[in-house]
């Protein structure tokens, strides 16, 4: 599939890369099963970024938080890895100029910010969001200690997402306020970062006035996304969110459709497309292994992508194979033309074509989510070796 490079809007964006200081202050690493360049940023031993990190804080005592680029490009994690992998990731990703690392909160995974913090622990300048909460597994002020604390350990670096949630039917859980528990998750987390004592009184969550964290957050708002197909929710989304995303989409035609959606002024909420990326050298088995990888979330998402008609019957039987946990046959059944609009597969230049036509449709973000590739380890040495300097090299 060819994906359009070109934009009517494309001359009224700022096309440049992150300009984002890239902090070169680093401990010693610990030894890494993901191949890392020996650049001369990871060789330096000061670090240029004004307020970078805790050891420029001495310099920067104002800054409090990352500036956002126009464009950024970053990948997403499921957290089912071990904890040096993680370690692993995350400093090759920021090495080689991601923005952003987002960890899923979908169902039975490690719980993302722990993982976040981790990750926290061994980068300076990338920024980390946990995408995202439902606010049916976590109380509004479990989420709000966890991103405040996030944000401590990253020094103002989190950022933090709130979905209506997928799969909930295994718990057997009542979604039907959705729209006001994810409002009212929204109010009281705000709340207790700004430490202001004002309380909440919602439809599903409420919260006594002067109820507030006995610890000072670093910042008193961190930057928040909503996760969205949905119409209402994304309106939503327009009113308080500084992104909105559609998880499991890489169809360009949707960021006009969620920007529409959410009422977008003044280039917020920014957009943000994330999905499954596999890329290697050999298209044939990566496309091979990104259809295993996106059934279970193209049979959740692809229904309510209102720019591209899905078989119904189609939709069926991919529906009955992920039901048995037959993902490799519900994968087979999506033919190339559909998968294109719900992952990122193919060769780098592949890959890095379809990242650039997101951005070029007015995109904030682009998010590469695991597998990566044939394995996580080339997946993530090819995005950072070749896809990202690509992406770049078009903006």
């Amino acid at each position: 599939m060819t994906y359009s490079t070109s934009s009517p809007s494309r001359a009224h964006r700022t096309r440049s890369p992150s300009t984002r200081p890239r902090c070169t202050t680093r401990a010693p690493n610990a030894s890494s099963s993901i191949h890392r360049s020996d650049s001369p940023r990871n060789r330096a031993s000061t670090c240029s970024a004004t307020g970078c990190c805790p050891s420029c804080a001495a310099r920067d005592t104002d800054r409090r938080h990352w500036p956002v680029p126009d464009h950024e490009i970053g990948i997403g994690l499921a957290g089912s890895l071990l904890p040096q992998t993680y370690r692993d990731i995350a400093r090759r990703a920021e090495d080689a100029g991601f923005d952003a690392i987002t960890v899923f909160g979908d169902l039975m995974f490690s719980p993302p910010a722990l993982v976040l913090h981790t990750m926290a622990e061994v980068t300076r300048s990338i920024r980390l969001g946990v995408a995202a909460y439902t606010p049916w597994t976590q109380h509004p002020v479990e989420i709000a200690g966890q991103i405040a604390y996030l944000d401590l350990m990253s020094s103002g670096r989190a950022f933090y997402g709130v979905v209506r949630g997928a799969w909930m039917d295994k718990l057997a859980l009542d979604q039907s306020d959705a729209l006001a528990a994810v409002e009212d998750t929204v109010a009281i987390v705000s709340a207790l970062l700004a430490g202001n004592g004002s309380g909440h009184v919602g439809k599903v969550y409420s919260m006594s006035p002067n109820t507030r964290l006995h610890f000072e957050p670093h910042r008193p708002r961190v930057p928040l996304l909503i996760g969205s197909w949905s119409p209402r929710l994304a309106r939503i989304a327009g009113r308080l969110a500084d992104e909105l995303q559609a998880g499991g989409c890489a169809n360009p035609a949707m960021v006009k459709v969620l920007a529409d959606m959410a009422g977008t002024t003044g280039g917020r909420p920014g957009i943000c497309l994330n999905a499954i990326a596999v890329v290697d050298e050999d298209r044939k088995a990566a496309r091979a292994a990104a259809r295993t990888a996106v059934a279970p979330y193209f049979d959740v998402v692809a229904r309510f992508d209102p720019t591209v008609t899905v078989d119904p019957e189609l939709q069926e039987r991919v529906h009955r194979y992920c039901a048995a946990g037959d993902f490799t046959q519900a994968g087979r059944l999506i033919p190339d033309d559909l998968l294109g609009l719900f992952a990122f597969s193919g060769t780098p230049a592949d890959v890095a074509e379809h990242a650039a036509s997101i951005l070029d449709a007015g995109a904030q973000r682009v998010e590469f989510d695991t597998p990566f590739g044939l394995t996580p380890e080339s997946g993530i040495a090819l995005l950072c070796d070749e896809v990202i300097g690509r992406i770049r090299a078009h903006l």
